[in-house]
């Protein structure tokens, strides 16, 4: 696992071992997300919900996100994220805290321009988590939320909307606009 583009290009990155607490985003999905939204990064402020090994988070910020907020409720995650952003020298850009994402999200005040969510599967997380990451979007915001193939991710849910679908084998990835106006 390793950074794809931009300043920690390259980067080799650490997860947890086995997939029963992390289960890391392949890379061709990696690359297919950030495609999606390679041009609104610049500056971006973004939530890595679920984070795992915080790959995506990192990705983001190595692509010019200004800061990412990383969530994970696992302890050893959460080690795992602090080595990895120092890793890529991307640790100042950061700020990471250990919490579920439901809680997190909860007592939220910040808005987020892109928000990254690859929840454990097999648990209707999209039902759960996308009312709550409506609250914590700013107007414009993109979501990736990352699923199972068979997931049933909404067309719509408060103020966003699904703007596209991709199918990775297995794994599904909804493009999600938060689409309040300014």
């Amino acid at each position: 696992m390793r950074v794809i583009s931009g300043i920690a290009r390259n980067t080799k990155l650490t997860a947890l071992q086995g997939e029963d607490v992390t289960r890391p985003t392949i890379e061709r999905v990696k690359e297919g997300m950030f495609s999606a939204v390679q041009f609104m990064l610049s500056g971006a402020k973004v939530l890595d919900l679920c984070a795992g090994s915080g790959q995506l988070g990192i990705e983001a910020l190595s692509r010019g996100a200004e800061k990412c907020v990383f969530i994970d409720q696992n302890r050893d995650a959460i080690a795992v994220i602090g080595q990895n952003l120092k890793a890529a020298g991307l640790f100042g850009s950061a700020s990471v805290a250990q919490i579920s994402a439901e809680g997190y999200l909860a007592a939220c005040r910040e808005t987020f321009d892109l928000i990254l969510c690859d929840p454990p599967y097999r648990q209707n997380a999209a039902a759960t988590l996308l009312p709550l990451i409506a609250k914590v979007a700013a107007p414009g915001a993109n979501i990736l939320f990352e699923a199972e193939a068979h997931a049933d991710l909404p067309e719509k849910c408060e103020n966003l909307t699904l703007q596209k679908q991709y199918q990775y084998g297995a794994i599904i990835v909804g493009r999600y606009e938060n689409t309040v106006e300014f």
